[in-house]
């Protein structure tokens, strides 16, 4: 005889409500770890207890190995963006705007955003892939058990050159949309490239460079903290690291339109 507890558990209503409240408490760990972790990490690097080897060794990752896959993408967006734009602008007789449009949109949000794509994409889902690898494989284990702290081992470096880094790549591919764009122009519009770039700097501001650099600050140390984070928590073998790395890249790309959309209220509003 089916009693009223096994029906209930049995009912769609059990079901969706139980896979509601897993979802609560897997989000509810996961920031509490994101959390915890990023504030261990805080405090070595504010007492520099740093490994210099390693953290250059994760710049060259984070930065170099990046670079050609964050250029490509800026560079492609600023294209698609130019040829659809600067043509209609020109027939409006808004020629002498194009370059202003442009930079604003590249350095305000596509620059810094679509960097942010490449870089979880690459190195966010890397890291996350590396450390879940090593938990699942229980190397953190052996780590702990040689009195080194994983946080201080794994973490500092990682976060950190994510924090050096990010700036320095924007900067380059924000640089190299804006001169794409110029590219574009020229080529689909009677627009020079003098006119074009005369109308950039009427529209670059140090505010808005500033804002930039920031947003980049954030959002490097955020992808690297949260990637390092949801793989420290792996667990279940090679599932546990399909899940690690999956969630990484979720939480890494809902992080930074968070972070976006908190600059723009917080500066442009």
């Amino acid at each position: 005889m089916v009693t009223f507890k096994q029906y209930l558990r049995q009912s769609t209503t059990y079901k969706i409500f139980r896979m509601f409240f897993v979802q609560i408490v897997d989000f509810l760990t996961t920031f509490g770890s994101i959390v915890s972790n990023g504030l261990g990490t805080l405090k070595y690097i504010l007492t520099l207890q740093i490994d210099f080897n390693e953290l250059m060794n994760q710049c060259v990752r984070f930065g170099i190995s990046s670079l050609p896959i964050t250029l490509s993408i800026v560079g492609m967006t600023a294209v698609i963006v130019a040829s659809q734009v600067a043509s209609e602008m020109v027939k409006q007789g808004g020629g002498n705007y194009v370059g202003l449009l442009l930079s604003i949109l590249i350095v305000r949000e596509v620059g810094v955003i679509m960097s942010g794509f490449a870089i979880i994409s690459m190195i966010g889902s890397s890291l996350a892939s590396e450390i879940a690898t090593m938990r699942v494989t229980e190397q953190i284990d052996a780590i702990s058990v040689l009195k080194v702290d994983p946080i201080r081992y794994l973490f500092v470096p990682r976060v950190l050159s994510g924090i050096i880094m990010m700036p320095v790549i924007v900067i380059i591919a924000s640089a190299f949309g804006v001169i794409t764009g110029g590219v574009t122009t020229a080529m689909t519009t009677e627009l020079g490239y003098r006119a074009y770039f005369d109308s950039v700097w009427l529209g670059i501001y140090m505010k808005d460079l500033g804002v930039c650099l920031l947003k980049s600050v954030c959002f490097g140390g955020t992808i690297a903290l949260i990637s390092c984070a949801c793989g420290y928590q792996a667990t279940g073998g090679a599932k546990g690291v399909g899940l690690a790395t999956t969630k990484a890249v979720v939480w890494s790309f809902v992080a930074i339109v968070i972070w976006d959309m908190i600059f723009a209220i917080a500066f442009f509003f």
